[in-house]
């Protein structure tokens, strides 16, 4: 049995390295160049690689292809495999074959790193013996290989979830469906909502769903799907039916187990992430976590890098990394949580934004705006008209002398871009951390 990866990071390397664990023949293809650790891993397991190219009568020769989530089906060598009806898998889909853990899944358009670490954490602070995988966290696959455990918490993408078939989530979590990588989904919602749903697929009457009813797309979508698994939807108020909501500054749950905890005994502020902590919450008493852990773990949980992360203050002025942002339903949860006036700094490769939906915040919370970008165009367009200081900038330099001069003792400069990093930046956490390290410098 011949197995090709396409893409040698985190998740490709570790689909080969258990692949080889079980008997395939593994040859691993990179269009980039793959990381020295990478590359040392493969090297260490005499595992065939490449890198710079697809050498087709290699990649085409494969019985079955695990394929990194960010190559799009429109890549050439994709359509061909697709084109000759060759198999191909996600890391996660490869990896479940060769394990029985427990999966506690998460996804959703927005907040699903933050509801992944908080469930994780929990766990952990129970005792379980837990795997962090998917999005964050280690391959699972490699896990598998080589410390396997005995659940797994697993961040899904929807990438990830467009090359999952016969995976099975023992706890699914989807926290909502907002636009995102239309650009992904030939700029058809439904398309990409199809894709979210993914996650309950396979589930039996022994499994549990976990959703937000007040989302657009879950609820009318569970209409269309005669599940049989235990569904547990919560709200933001009571509401009749509902597994857990939050009302008089009580988060309050009622499945699978009566459970309560004071608002403000939260970890994390803003009511997106009341919602987190509630999904979260339903999860691991699903899980069979104790009442009182998981009431814990709510309250120390230290949060997440680059979403809402406070990266410092300097001349009372407060900046905070909110580079995960990387949507426009991201950002919304962002300035909603702000309380004092703010410096906005938005752009990056626009993803097919409508940007119409944070307008009326923008006006209520910002004191200024930076467009930070490649190509700020649709930026102008949609925020210009407002009346607010504009900047417009092409580097993070740039922009945050810009927002330095815009704001006001007492203000917050927010880095909550809407858009992904890949014009100006590597990825999402290097621009994070060259905000962080901007703030840094400028304390000392």
């Amino acid at each position: 049995m011949r197995l090709v990866v396409l893409g040698a990071a985190e998740s490709g390397v570790g689909a080969a390295i258990l692949a080889q664990k079980y008997g395939y023949e593994v040859f691993v293809s990179d269009m980039g160049q793959i990381k020295p650790r990478y590359r040392q891993m493969l090297d260490e397991r005499h595992i065939a690689w490449e890198e710079g190219r697809h050498t087709e009568s290699e990649v085409l020769r494969a019985d079955e292809v695990v394929k990194s989530p960010g190559i799009p089906d429109t890549a050439p060598m994709v359509a061909k495999l697709i084109a000759q009806g060759t198999p191909i898998l996600s890391e996660i889909e490869f990896a479940a074959r060769y394990t029985d853990a427990r999966m506690i899944c998460i996804t959703g358009s927005n907040g699903k790193t933050t509801t992944t670490s908080l469930i994780y954490h929990i766990l952990k602070k129970a005792g379980v013996d837990v795997g962090l995988a998917g999005n964050i966290g280690h391959s699972l696959a490699l896990q598998v290989a080589e410390q396997p455990h005995g659940t797994y918490v697993i961040e899904l993408s929807s990438f990830q979830l467009d090359n999952m078939y016969d995976f099975r989530a023992h706890i699914a979590v989807l926290l909502n469906i907002t636009p995102d990588h239309l650009d992904r989904y030939d700029f058809c919602m439904q398309n990409y909502v199809d894709s979210k749903m993914r996650i309950v697929q396979n589930q039996t009457a022994d499994d549990t769903f976990i959703y937000w009813e007040g989302d657009d797309y879950v609820p009318v979508e569970l209409k269309k799907r005669p599940e049989p698994c235990k569904r547990c939807g919560f709200s933001d108020a009571p509401q009749e039916g509902a597994a857990g909501y939050a009302a008089e500054g009580q988060l309050v749950v009622h499945a699978p187990v009566q459970f309560e905890m004071p608002l403000a005994d939260l970890s994390l502020r803003g009511k997106h992430n009341v919602r987190n902590a509630l999904a979260a919450a339903i999860a691991t008493l699903s899980a069979g976590i104790e009442p009182q852990i998981v009431r814990a773990g709510l309250a120390d949980f230290p949060g997440v890098e680059h979403r809402l992360e406070k990266a410092g203050t300097v001349r009372d002025i407060h900046f905070v990394n909110d580079s995960k942002a990387t949507n426009v339903d991201a950002c919304y949860c962002a300035l909603e949580s702000m309380d004092t006036p703010v410096v906005l700094i938005v752009g990056g490769r626009d993803k097919g934004n409508d940007y119409s939906q944070i307008v009326p915040l923008v006006q209520q919370k910002c004191r200024a705006l930076v467009y930070m970008g490649a190509d700020n165009a649709k930026l102008h367009e949609a925020f210009d008209g407002l009346g607010l200081p504009i900047a417009d900038t092409h580097s993070m330099a740039s922009c945050m002398e810009q927002a330095v001069q815009l704001a006001q003792p007492g203000d917050t400069v927010l880095l909550s871009p809407c858009c992904a990093s890949f014009d100006l930046f590597r990825n999402m956490e290097d621009r994070g951390e060259q905000f962080k390290a901007w703030v840094k410098a400028w304390q000392e």
